[in-house]
């Protein structure tokens, strides 16, 4: 707006002269005049001290100026701030107000003239004349204000700081129960209904004018408990189902900036983890609040689940196309601890990259590598989605290390349908005698939109737990897991979601001899 008004009055005032100039013999010597006193006024070097006590008095409507200025304002519509277009008024203005207002006409009839000026005649210009003249402080006083003005505003704008947290929450509550004649390794799979809750509270904070960095702290509590103890795998698992006795703790706290235009950094000390990092590219069954029902189904369980928390991260935008990301994360339960074979760097690790490719606004694809360590006492090289050998190919008591890579992708095939799924492949590596072992793992989603109504969604999940092929000095999986999710999401309204759904495990931790596992379960998410 500032620089907007400084245009007016510098440009406004020169064009008037220099147009009516052009309309005719009669008035030109009159015009002239005009534009050489304007221009002075627009010269910071002629501004000039106020002395004159007549100068200095308000302009009251019973003075010649107020009524010339009135009779401009009704004739060419300088100023409009009444229904029926007049300039009206019962007290006096300040010099200054009533500069404010000359200098609105003399825009006004600036457009006329350049318009043609046929409706502008020699009286007008000779009042137009008198008034400047006389109000010839003012409206060199205004310019420079004007001026100081936007000098000022620049400058806070360079040098604003306002720190700013916003509230954000989740309630998701969950009714469910597991089904089957036996769970998986044996014994009869007794399960109750369960009724149960997880509550998120995010604090962001920005400490930019612009907005674009974020200081994200999450306290959590949940009361789950999981599935995996009733039915003998872990692929029975929710995806929600956070359990710390419904204890408030900080589950992530990390800070994200720009670095110029076209990197973002992560640092953080909980919870940062590598889905925060890379892309996943299941936009509708990533979340855990609102996507699949199942853990597995989530997202790329070999390259996108690992050990992660502490750590820093970045993603930097190569093109239009491509960004290319890269991590180095701690487990959080590792990084603080100062004692030998844990820390930041030699515990349990993840460091990776990744090459995001869009080539079109309906596909997204990545390409996902991970390198990680885990030592003695925690080796989990499915991201508790299933048991079996893949879990641990070597035992939790040898420390094992893996190369892990991911191809993810997405495709918005039509208006209402997009189909995701990824495949993941880990060379795992025992830290001890150097043994290896192949693991496998793949997954396809549809997801059908607005059935039913704007905002819902109908899912279908298919696919492969992570699966050990190979082990060296060991036993591969014997047969094939598979697991089935069929959900649908109801939207009833911008802040609730309910989503009844099942899913399904075929041949459980990858054995044929275990029984067919069915979990049932209605998720109702708020969001605040």
């Amino acid at each position: 707006m500032s620089k907007k008004m400084r245009t007016i009055l510098s440009s406004a005032s020169i064009a008037l002269g220099a147009t009516v100039a052009v309309t005719g013999t009669a008035i030109a010597e009159d015009n002239t005049v005009v534009l050489d006193q304007i221009n002075q006024y627009n010269d910071a070097n002629s501004f000039a001290q106020v002395n004159s006590v007549f100068q200095l008095r308000d302009v009251a409507p019973s003075d010649w100026a107020f009524d010339a200025l009135r009779n401009l304002v009704e004739k060419y519509n300088c100023i409009v701030g009444y229904p029926d277009g007049t300039f009206r008024g019962n007290r006096p203005l300040s010099r200054y107000e009533f500069a404010a207002g000359l200098n609105a006409c003399m825009q006004s009839i600036e457009r006329l003239i350049v318009g043609g000026g046929t409706d502008v005649d020699a009286a007008d210009i000779t009042r137009l004349r008198r008034l400047v003249e006389e109000f010839e402080a003012e409206l060199a006083t205004l310019g420079a204000r004007v001026d100081d003005i936007e000098g000022r505003v620049e400058f806070l704008e360079d040098h604003q700081f306002s720190t700013t947290t916003k509230l954000g929450g989740e309630v998701i509550m969950t009714l469910a129960n597991a089904f089957g004649d036996n769970k998986a390794g044996g014994g009869d799979l007794d399960s109750e209904v369960t009724f149960s809750d997880r509550v998120r509270l995010n604090l962001d904070t920005s400490f930019r004018a612009d907005g674009k960095d974020r200081l994200r702290t999450r306290l959590q509590a949940g009361n789950f408990t999981s599935l995996s103890n009733v039915t003998g795998t872990d692929t029975a698992r929710l995806g929600h189902d956070e359990s710390n006795g419904n204890n408030i703790e900080v589950s992530d706290l990390y800070y994200r900036f720009p670095i110029g235009s076209k990197t973002r950094a992560y640092v953080g000390t909980v919870g940062l983890d590598i889905d925060d990092i890379f892309e996943v590219t299941n936009p509708y069954f990533e979340s855990s609040g609102d996507g699949a029902l199942s853990r597995f189904a989530r997202r790329n369980p070999l390259t996108l689940r690992s050990s992660e928390g502490a750590g820093i991260g970045f993603n930097h935008k190569l093109s239009d196309k491509f960004t290319f990301s890269g991590l180095y994360l701690a487990s959080d339960g590792d990084a603080p601890d100062p004692t030998q074979k844990n820390g930041l760097f030699n515990g349990a690790y993840s460091a990776g990259a990744q090459l995001a490719f869009a080539p079109s606004s309906k596909i997204d694809l990545a390409l996902t590598y991970i390198n990680s360590y885990q030592p003695s006492g925690s080796v989990n090289r499915t991201g508790s989605t299933v048991n079996g050998n893949a879990k641990r190919p070597f035992g939790n008591n040898t420390p094992t290390s893996s190369n892990n890579f991911g191809l993810e992708a997405s495709w918005m095939a039509a208006s209402k349908l997009n189909l995701a799924g990824w495949i993941g492949y880990s060379a795992a590596n025992n830290e001890l005698n150097g043994n290896d072992a192949d693991i496998w793992t793949w997954s396809v989603n549809a997801a059908l939109l607005d059935v039913g109504g704007d905002g819902n969604v109908l899912g279908l999940m298919f696919g492969q737990p992570p699966k050990a092929t190979s082990i060296d000095g060991g036993t591969a999986d014997p047969d094939t897991s598979y697991l089935a999710e069929l959900q649908y999401r109801y939207k009833l309204n911008d802040n609730i979601t309910i989503t009844p759904g099942a899913y399904v495990i075929f041949n459980p931790n990858h054995n044929d001899a275990n029984d067919t596992i069915v979990v049932g379960a209605v998720r109702t998410t708020f969001k605040f």
